[in-house]
């Protein structure tokens, strides 16, 4: 009895241990997705990776990877801001490269010396510090911004490669950045909860030797719970070469999207999230 028991619990602790690149977010970390309901499958890329992003054994937030592409599709998170230092460590995800490795990112140092890990090993599938070497004119632009998250492990959790894109210095140090830390402070003003997506449009161009994609466009989603009664929703997108935001209804966005991407009509949010 006593051996089946424990049998019972190592096989748990196995699946838990996979739990970090996941088969849906529906099943695994939907807290991060208004009414628990994660975009549909129109932005699928053709080698997509669900990660619920770990650290330090917490979820704090999704995000959807496309491995061909090396950049996010998108992440989700519940948007928290507070006070606190910027985290200057960057990390990696582990399960990326397979189930065995540790659920929870880890910088790439201790892949490459601790789980011994080579780095040709890794950049088969993420991006890796080296390819943001040496950029000109673009930098590590987060989707999920660390400056959204109320402590320094939260913070944390932000600085993965799983997590940026390479983004146009100018846009990221300026319309963007005041979108995320002006704009988002007076929409979310009375919200109880502000469930946000941001994403990536996969562009032509690419950095790191073609290994990188450079996104054509950034997009943010907001859906925001003021009440029991009343939910709003707002929308930005930018062309990821010009420094500026357009503001845009829930509606509009993902009918931009939808031709962006070209695989159907895109829906971000569960229905009961405004359009208009």
């Amino acid at each position: 009895m006593l051996g089946l028991l424990l049998l019972q619990v190592s096989v748990s602790c196995l699946w838990l241990g996979h739990s970090e690149v996941v088969k849906s977010f529906e099943t695994s970390c939907p807290q991060f997705f208004f009414r628990e309901i994660p975009p549909n499958e129109a932005l699928e890329p053709q080698k997509p990776a669900w990660i619920c992003q770990r650290y330090k054994n917490q979820y704090y937030f999704a995000t959807l990877y496309d491995r061909k592409m090396r950049i996010p599709v998108y992440s989700a998170y519940i948007y928290q801001p507070g006070p606190g230092k910027r985290p200057k460590t960057w990390l990696v995800e582990p399960q990326l490269i397979g189930p065995v490795y540790p659920k929870t990112m880890e910088k790439e140092w201790t892949l490459l010396n601790r789980y011994n890990v080579s780095l040709e090993k890794l950049s088969q599938s993420q991006a890796i510090l080296h390819d943001y070497k040496n950029l000109t004119g673009l930098n590590r632009g987060h989707l999920n911004p660390n400056g959204h998250h109320d402590d320094y492990s939260s913070r944390m959790a932000t600085f993965t490669l799983t997590n940026i894109v390479p983004q146009d210095e100018k846009l990221n140090g300026g319309a963007w950045n005041n979108y995320e830390q002006q704009t988002m402070i007076r929409r979310t003003q009375g919200c109880q909860t502000t469930y946000v997506i941001v994403g990536a449009v996969p562009g032509n161009n690419y950095i790191a030797k073609g290994r990188v994609n450079k996104p054509s466009h950034l997009w943010s989603a907001a859906c925001c719970v003021v009440d029991n009664n009343y939910i709003k929703a707002w929308a930005v997108i930018a062309e990821n070469d010009k420094n500026q935001v357009e503001l845009l209804t829930l509606g509009e966005l993902e009918d931009m999207l939808s031709e962006l991407y070209g695989r159907g009509q895109v829906s971000l949010f569960d229905s009961d999230c405004p359009r208009e």
